[in-house]
């Protein structure tokens, strides 16, 4: 496959693997690069800099092809040292990065004279557009399907992707409720050349996550998430468990809820807990509504071939129609 986006990222299918906290390590990475793909180092997994140095340094020993390291940026009392975890990716001779929450406007003139290519991640037309004019070289667009957090404007896939492939001169990547080649097919029908995955490599063999969680992701339906934090405005897709269902009913008790009503269900440590241990109950565990088209465990390198093989059939098929 030859698009933009494989051309800009040295990669031989236009198929990334974005970043997911306590997953995205370089077991998983280096699967998906060796594939064919675009694996991503979660840089906030790690829990200093030093230790995204080595964990850049391990991922480089499992493969040779490209990989990234994402560099999520969001608002917080106590930020962690972005600069200095910038610092780790470019003395690691990473030449990919992809950004997500707030502008990497700050970093990017730095990222630029190192060579960097920059993937930006947002959820809207108009977050896009001002990345597109900061300098990034690639806007890898979040429908409202997706993990993690969908923004607040509710706005699907098939809606947003067109609508930023019209508005951009960048290429645009897809992301969010693609899981197989008819959604890869389908991105590339409404102007996306790529597609970003995280759910569905989340249940790989590579994942270094406990089989259980893998095993909850195929057993569950596409009705299977729970949006919490709406009452806050910072909303966050994850699956349906214990955890979840209780955050989302302590925000719909009478009088609402104060953030520090569920920081214990919340924290961090308690979902990397859970899915160390196997306990789909036991934390947040980030899951899209894709989660309804996810049936094995496949390798990544399986998946990635698969994936590839069905959007090629889907294409042809979809234009014996329109030849018809």
């Amino acid at each position: 496959m030859k698009t933009r986006v494989t051309e800009l990222l040295g990669i031989r299918y236009p198929i990334l693997q974005g970043g997911m906290q306590w997953v995205g390590k370089a077991e998983l990475v280096a699967a998906v690069s060796n594939a064919g793909g675009l694996g991503m180092v979660t840089a906030l997994t790690q829990p200093t800099p030093g230790a995204l140095a080595r964990e850049i340094d391990r991922t480089r020993a499992l493969t040779d092809r490209p990989f990234g390291v994402n560099l999520t940026i969001l608002p917080s009392i106590n930020p962690p040292p972005y600069s200095d975890y910038l610092q780790a990716i470019i003395d690691g001779g990473v030449k990919i990065v992809e950004t997500a929450g707030n502008s990497p406007k700050d970093f990017i003139a730095r990222m630029k004279d190192h060579g960097i290519t920059i993937v930006h991640k947002c959820t809207t037309v108009r977050h896009a557009l001002s990345a597109e004019r900061n300098g990034v070289d690639i806007v890898s667009i979040d429908g409202f399907e997706c993990a993690g957090h969908p923004g607040e404007d509710d706005v699907p896939g098939l809606v947003l992707i067109p609508l930023a492939a019209r508005a951009l001169k960048i290429p645009v990547v897809a992301s969010g409720g693609i899981a197989d080649g008819r959604g890869m097919a389908a991105a590339f029908a409404l102007g996306a050349e790529g597609i970003n995955m995280g759910t569905r490599f989340f249940a790989t063999q590579e994942a270094p996550v406990h089989a259980n969680i893998k095993q909850a992701l195929v057993e569950a339906s596409e009705r299977d998430t729970r949006l919490m934090f709406r009452t806050m405005n910072n909303t966050t897709r994850a699956l349906r468990n214990a955890v979840s269902e209780e955050v989302v009913a302590t925000e719909r008790r009478p009088g609402g809820c104060t953030f520090e009503d569920i920081r214990p269900l919340v924290a961090g440590t308690r979902g990397r807990d859970a899915l160390i241990a196997g306990d789909a109950q036991g934390g947040v565990i980030a899951a899209g509504q894709v989660v309804g088209l996810i049936d094995d465990v496949p390798s990544c390198a399986d998946l990635i071939e698969r994936i590839v093989a069905e959007c090629r059939a889907q294409l042809l098929q979809a234009s014996r129609w329109a030849a018809a």
